[in-house]
């Protein structure tokens, strides 16, 4: 299939020139896999989107408690799985590297004091932004596994993100766009200009490894060979190898885990850096419908809260549609935010209009302004991102009225919101709203317990999606 003058292919086309998907459904068998190994799936989470894909899941916020007792005891519930919320893709590069090594040792200690057993993800961007190699390298020395195969699993189906012939592709318009000619890849902290994976990683790595040096589990290793291929395939990478898992559907996700357990069943052990797709299926979580208004127990009345941080194309054309349905909105003005001659005047004003409306009962939206503003400089642009969620912080901390419910549009931002901002420790993740879009119900430590708040990743759904998330909730 020849690819047009942009590099985009066809998505229905393409997909329908797949080989044939492997025939028998794996969950039972990944379901038994697990039954007979008991353990715990630890997702060390960079941003809260990575829960975008299971529910009846804890989700641990608080950085300064995960010693290893506090882990040590999560893992003493036998939980399929337990995310960890870094929030390390808005640190600096030195910073999310020592946080990792902290967690992993910890980790390790924690998993041996409880008996019970754990493989680990480092959870990220599906488009490939985040600190890699760098924090997976620590998380290894962290839990001892310097010599583990890293598996990167990119593939995130609720977000449109396939991964085929090693070319990792973002679905827009049902086109399938190569990842590096997205503006995802533009990132002014984690840009990049490969899309495929083989060569994302040498360039990832500064050329410490090769293209050539990394394996790769075919989507012909999934359909044609089966969970047998792929544990051969794994049980061969040499210690220390990089490879990269083909998939374009959740039943080669399935395949490829029914393989993986085979062959960490022999002994062998892998450090997994994935997006939220491989996480449900590696975790035996069986897929389940959309939430309901009705399962959410909203309260009857009061105002819907949406803040929105993130700037990608994908938010800004969501939000423009969410204001014109008529939403009442509040403009963070971001260069103001930024100066700290007009950065309190301008919190001060947003919490003032904001509040007024929930107090009415009204649903309204807070946005940052559109302008982008960044450095050329990485940790530079980081330091910005900073001042920026901690100015939505600010705001959310000050208002005096409960809203109705809350949705963060953004993954720092959500990130924030809720740890800073609402003091969150810890929530249950209910499951999603929109495919890709998580539900968490927060715990009584928060500033407001039992809060619904909704994560919606900023480069998932289509134009409408957040207006019909609050269209929903609005009945």
């Amino acid at each position: 299939m020849e690819p047009s003058n942009d590099g985009s292919l066809d998505l229905a086309a393409r997909l329908a020139a797949l080989p044939p998907e492997w025939p028998t459904d794996l969950e039972p068998l990944i379901q038994a896999q697990l039954a007979e190994h008991p353990q715990t799936l630890v997702v060390l989470d960079d941003d809260p989107t990575g829960t975008q894909t299971v529910y009846g899941i804890p989700v641990l916020t608080d950085l300064t408690a995960w010693d290893v007792d506090a882990i040590a005891d999560e893992l003493a519930h036998n939980w399929p799985a337990v995310y960890l919320l870094t929030n390390s893709r808005s640190m600096p590069l030195a910073q999310a590297q020592t946080l990792n090594t902290t967690i992993g040792h910890n980790l390790a200690l924690a998993a041996a004091q409880a008996q019970r057993k754990i493989r680990v993800v480092s959870r990220s961007d599906s488009t490939l932004r985040g600190h890699f190699p760098g924090e997976v390298s620590a998380l290894a020395d962290g839990l001892g596994q310097a010599e583990s195969p890293w598996l990167i699993v990119p593939f995130f189906l609720e977000g449109g993100r396939y991964t085929i012939d090693d070319i990792h592709y973002v679905a827009q318009n049902q086109r399938l766009i190569p990842a590096g000619a997205t503006a995802f890849a533009r990132d002014a902290a984690f840009g990049y200009s490969s899309s495929n994976l083989r060569e994302w990683v040498a360039e990832k790595s500064g050329g410490l490894i090769q293209a050539d040096q990394v394996a790769s589990i075919t989507l012909d290793d999934l359909r044609q060979g089966g969970p047998e291929r792929v544990a051969r395939l794994l049980l061969a990478l040499s210690n220390g190898a990089t490879c990269i898992v083909n998939a374009a559907s959740y039943r080669d996700m399935q395949v490829f885990v029914a393989g993986l357990l085979m062959a960490e069943a022999s002994g062998r052990s892998f450090l997994y850096r994935t997006a939220a797709s491989f996480v449900r299926v590696r975790a035996g979580i069986p897929a389940r419908s959309l939430l309901q208004p009705a399962d959410l127990q909203l309260p009857s009345t009061g105002g819907g809260l949406m803040i929105v941080g993130s700037y990608v194309p994908t938010t800004t054309a969501q939000l423009e549609a969410l204001l014109a349905a008529g939403i009442l909105s509040v403009v963070l003005d971001v260069a103001a935010l930024i100066d700290d001659a007009h950065c309190t005047q301008a919190i001060a004003l947003a919490v003032q209009h904001a509040d007024a409306a929930l107090r009415l009962g009204r649903d309204v939206v807070i946005s940052t302004s559109r302008q982008l503003i960044t450095s050329t400089d990485a940790t530079a642009s980081l330091a910005i991102g900073r001042r920026i969620s901690d100015g939505l912080c600010a705001i959310l901390a000050a208002l005096t009225t409960r809203p109705r419910y809350l949705i963060a549009k953004g993954g720092i931002t959500s990130s924030d919101l809720a740890t800073i901002g609402l003091g969150v420790q810890r929530a249950l993740v209910l499951g999603q709203i929109l495919p890709g879009v998580p539900v968490w119900k927060l715990g009584a430590e928060s500033r407001h317990p039992d809060l619904i708040y909704i994560v919606f990743p900023g480069n998932v759904g289509g134009p409408t999606a957040l207006d019909d998330v609050v269209r929903t909730l609005s009945g």
